[in-house]
């Protein structure tokens, strides 16, 4: 039970983050919005609620937003440049990626990093590996392209989520 109302009033929290408006209606919609959430979906959420209220992990969160940013704006100029290049250097390739993330969240969350940073795309996962389509293959060296493609955000989150 306790987990269950942890998870209300975490919904709530960022629905009053995200709408900014502290009328009476907004917060009885959003605190509605946030019962039913938890009661659809509620079986589905992190299992260890205690692990939401360390705030080591909101750092380390925090430290991941501005990596991922990085990583994005990074990415984006660089299929910008293949994009608009006369030659249109591209290698694309499908590589298999280890990872030594353990819980669902963690996994699915890196495998949304990677999809989310342009020029790759997370197609499979199977058991510890991890299928991604590259723009441009720069190794055939298994410990390399694993390093660039999910090395950046494996290691924060495994901060935040393990």
């Amino acid at each position: 039970m306790i987990k269950y109302l942890s998870y209300i009033l975490i919904l709530f929290g960022f629905w009053l983050l995200f709408t900014f408006d502290l009328s009476a209606p907004n917060m009885i919609v959003g605190a509605g919005v946030a019962i039913l959430t938890v009661l659809v979906l509620g079986k589905y959420f992190v299992e260890n609620t205690s692990k939401l209220l360390d705030p080591k992990r909101y750092f380390w969160f925090m430290i991941y937003i501005f990596v991922f940013s990085w990583e994005c704006l990074k990415a984006n100029l660089d299929v910008a440049y293949r994009v608009l290049h006369p030659d249109l250097p591209i290698k694309p390739g499908i590589v298999k990626v280890k990872t030594n993330l353990k819980t669902h969240v963690a996994r699915t969350t890196l495998a949304n990093s990677i999809t989310m940073t342009p020029g790759t795309l997370t197609v499979d996962i199977i058991d510890d590996y991890f299928y991604v389509h590259w723009i441009y293959v720069k190794s055939t060296d298994p410990a390399k392209y694993a390093e660039d493609i999910s090395g950046r955000f494996e290691k924060y989150i495994k901060k935040i989520f393990e």
